[in-house]
């Protein structure tokens, strides 16, 4: 009889512990190549606290930056397959199974802010299309960040045109921003954020290639001398999230993770200006060039893309050649 009781408290107490697992909050799991300090940590930290507070703790979300989990080209798969419930990847890494995503790496295309707004409004006849192909991946995009124009980064001098380019290493994140160092004379080499500093400190590359916010977040500064603001591409990352987690929530958690994704992407769009202003004011602080490429510059970098648009054309399919149309009338 007492070892029936003793088996009977134990198996209460056990009861006990085990019921807050059935009754656990919805944990979200993000994961995030760049450091927590920078803009987009600094937005999914938004985006976690408007959760959790208008879901008064039922919704846990969880992030893991610095690529502590995933890297950059490692989130498509992990998310698509619910590895992972969310994260925030480069719209490009998207481009083996979507080419068409690539329509912001097409160069200049995008080339002021009024013509990148229009392309990610949610719904707009660029990024509708881009979302609706990545729920094929398996996943669902919550929010588009905003992440600024591409720049050049050297050192003992700036990368105005062309002729600066040749027989120049550069870092790439993407394949399309390599045939656009290719188009121009130098010779791409695919890296991911997290390895900028090491390949740059190392001279693995000669050349750069990214947002000015990173140079802020990654310290960039420390091993590069000089920014030349060619602007050539809008860099766009999204943060998705597995198509399978998502509609495994209600309509409550669904509406509070939805409205906070919209308004986590209305604040970093509209902070870009003033995030990629304070960038180059810590680059400039910590002994940064600053160089603008002259308008003749910029013509002969726009004269030697073409073969960049013929390869988009070519692999893009017919998604690619409706978002092109869409954005020749921008």
């Amino acid at each position: 009889m007492k070892s029936f009781i003793k088996l009977w408290i134990i198996s209460a107490v056990s009861l006990c512990i085990a019921l807050p697992a059935w009754s656990a909050d919805v944990t979200m799991r993000i994961s995030l190549q760049l450091p927590l300090k920078s803009h987009l940590g600094q937005n999914l930290l938004l985006f976690k606290e408007e959760v959790e507070s208008k879901s008064g703790g039922n919704i846990a979300v969880e992030i893991y930056d610095s690529a502590q989990l995933y890297k950059d080209k490692e989130v498509p798969a992990a998310v698509g397959s619910g590895s992972i419930e969310a994260g925030v990847a480069s719209l490009t890494r998207y481009v083996g199974d979507i080419p068409a995503v690539d329509i912001f790496y097409q160069p200049f295309l995008f080339d002021t802010e009024a013509k990148v707004r229009k392309a990610v409004a949610k719904g707009s006849e660029i990024r509708g299309p881009i979302d609706e192909a990545i729920k094929d991946t398996g996943s669902t995009v919550l929010w588009w960040q905003a992440y600024g124009g591409a720049i050049m980064l050297s050192n003992g001098g700036a990368i105005k045109n062309p002729d600066d380019m040749k027989g120049k290493k550069v870092r790439v994140f993407g394949k399309t921003l390599g045939q656009f160092v290719e188009a121009t004379g130098g010779a791409p080499t695919l890296i991911s954020g997290s390895e900028q500093y090491l390949a740059y400190q190392r001279g693995t590359v000669d050349v750069g290639m990214t947002g000015v916010s990173g140079v802020k977040s990654r310290k960039l500064y420390e091993v590069m001398d000089t920014i030349t603001v060619t602007n050539h591409a809008d860099i766009e990352f999204i943060v998705v999230a597995n198509t399978n987690w998502w509609n495994s929530l209600n309509n409550d958690q669904r509406s509070i993770i939805s409205n906070a994704a919209a308004m986590a992407e209305t604040s970093v769009r509209d902070k870009m200006a003033s995030i990629e202003a304070e960038a180059y004011d810590i680059a400039k602080s910590n002994g940064m060039n600053i160089v603008v490429p002259s308008a003749s510059d910029i013509a002969a970098f726009k004269a030697a893309s073409g073969s960049v648009y013929d390869a988009y054309k070519e692999k893009a399919g017919s998604l690619g050649a409706q978002l092109l149309e869409a954005a020749s009338n921008y």
